[in-house]
């Protein structure tokens, strides 16, 4: 089966900065793929690009096996998409903001809006720019879904948002992707929240993709090692047989822990 998201040897460069490395990565449908990477890794230039938005200086993006930058609009009447920062008029009434997104996509089902307006309880007469910021991602995500997208962009959804707003809003990509399978590519620093829904994860550092893999698989190869008797300690990347590590103690490690082994100040580049 072809691939949803194809990015082939992707690079991104402002001057002589060089954001986003030689980044090649795929992505089946009806998968949930989280990128991760510390503020500067690169994740929203490559996002960009994934949008059609940027043109990377070498590589390219294909979704749906079209190339992005040639195709973009067409292929974004497939491609949902909630921002870091919910955009629109700051006047214009929630109802209003939905009437002008119907007429741009055929596929679009204002009774999603509606039902999920209902949920967030909120009024479709509040203007924008009235919104909490929780409400905005939330009318953000109610838009993004009512256009009947395949696949779901989600750059850092729940950057500034509570503990139960960031519930809801997982909550409902979840049921989403119960009833109708698409596929999500999302950008995040929740770690906590991702780690329960996304099936593979890759990690930038520095513009490079340091780490693509399966979570279960991700999770599985990367262990915790404690020798109590010469109070060492120290992660294994490639952790397979016990037998190794006899004497030691084994633990696992969470997707935040394994993060911050990969991207964190004391990681080796």
């Amino acid at each position: 089966m072809n691939p949803l998201i194809h990015v082939d040897g992707v690079t991104v460069r402002y001057g002589r900065k060089t954001a986003v490395d030689r980044v090649t990565l795929t992505i089946p449908r009806g998968a949930v793929y989280a990128l991760l990477g510390r503020n500067g890794a690169g994740k929203s230039s490559l996002v960009r690009c994934l949008l059609g938005q940027q043109k990377p200086a070498a590589g390219a993006i294909q979704l749906f096996g079209e190339d992005v930058w040639r195709r973009r609009a067409a292929l974004m009447e497939r491609t949902g998409v909630v921002s870091e920062e919910a955009d629109a008029p700051p006047e214009m009434p929630v109802a209003a903001l939905a009437r002008f997104c119907a007429r741009l996509y055929a596929r679009w089902d204002q009774r999603l809006v509606d039902e999920r307006l209902r949920r967030f309880k909120i009024p479709p007469s509040t203007r924008f720019g009235d919104l909490s910021k929780g409400q905005k991602k939330q009318v953000s995500l109610a838009l993004a879904l009512a256009m009947s997208p395949d696949l779901l962009v989600l750059d850092d959804p729940t950057l500034g948002l509570d503990v139960v707003a960031r519930k809801s809003l997982f909550e409902e990509v979840i049921a989403e992707l119960a009833d109708r399978g698409i596929t999500v590519f999302i950008t995040t620093h929740d770690l906590g929240g991702i780690e329960a829904i996304a099936d593979r994860v890759g990690i930038l550092k520095d513009g490079v993709l340091a780490v693509d893999d399966e979570m279960e698989a991700l999770k599985a190869r990367f262990r915790r090692i404690r020798y109590p008797a010469a109070v060492t300690r120290a992660v294994v990347s490639n952790y397979e047989d016990a037998a190794a590590f006899e004497g030691a103690e084994v633990s696992p490690m969470s997707l935040e822990e394994i993060f911050i082994a990969v991207a964190g100040e004391g990681a080796e580049s």
